[in-house]
């Protein structure tokens, strides 16, 4: 399709990804700010500025919360893949909606059971640093219980309250989600795992044979 992007749901023109992961795992390792391959070429948009805008969707769509979820406002967001609550445990027996257990929640057409990865929205920074800040900084006075020991449980379901009024917390610590916040606050802050591939030979002529051009290209 020549032209603009697609235009997706509440206004923002961006290619669709679903879970929040998709828009933000590339990144981690690629400064795609001013780089085009021929399709965002004919778009006249790169790819972190397509993930920029599918974190405003995120946080738009919990804002809106066309599934009246507990919790979910504008601070409140993060659908990605993580682990989840499931409809076989039993402090949540006779909940009238499915539960997902580990499943890829994504952006705005679901899945979505009302769990959010605390995680995917400081994953963000890069892209939107004061919404993502805002979000982290509330969700963590609001649900302190997401961050056990230090680090983030792969979600929690505000909606799924125990007998203590805190939230469901995943039992998941996984590496994969701790790894991607500390590679994005780092590219946020110093840039330094973006300046290391940049210098990179097989990095450059990987992304020039994919028809990258433009930028630190």
């Amino acid at each position: 399709m020549d032209g603009d992007l697609p235009v997706g749901e509440y206004g923002y023109d961006f290619l669709y990804g679903g879970p929040l992961f998709m828009h933000q795992f590339s990144h981690a390792w690629i400064d795609f700010r001013g780089i085009r391959d021929p399709f965002m070429r004919e778009k006249r948009c790169d790819y972190f500025e397509n993930s920029r805008r599918a974190t405003l969707v995120q946080r738009e769509y919990a804002q809106r919360n066309p599934n009246e979820f507990g919790g979910y406002d504008e601070y409140c967001w993060g659908l990605t893949a993580c682990d989840g609550p499931s409809d076989e445990l039993p402090d949540v027996a006779g909940e009238p909606r499915r539960l997902f257990g580990y499943a890829a929640r994504g952006v705005p057409y679901g899945p979505d059971d009302g769990t959010i990865a605390g995680w995917a929205a400081l994953a963000s920074l890069p892209f939107t640093p004061d919404v993502a800040l805002d979000a982290v900084r509330h969700m963590h006075l609001r649900y302190p219980e997401m961050l056990p020991e230090s680090r983030y449980a792969s979600s929690f379901n505000p909606g799924l309250a125990s007998v203590d009024h805190r939230a469901w917390v995943s039992q998941g610590n996984f590496g994969l989600d701790q790894g991607i916040v500390v590679m994005m606050i780092e590219n946020y802050r110093t840039g330094l795992i973006w300046r290391l591939m940049r210098d990179c030979p097989p990095i450059r002529a990987g992304l020039r044979q994919a028809g990258f051009r433009g930028g630190w290209l």
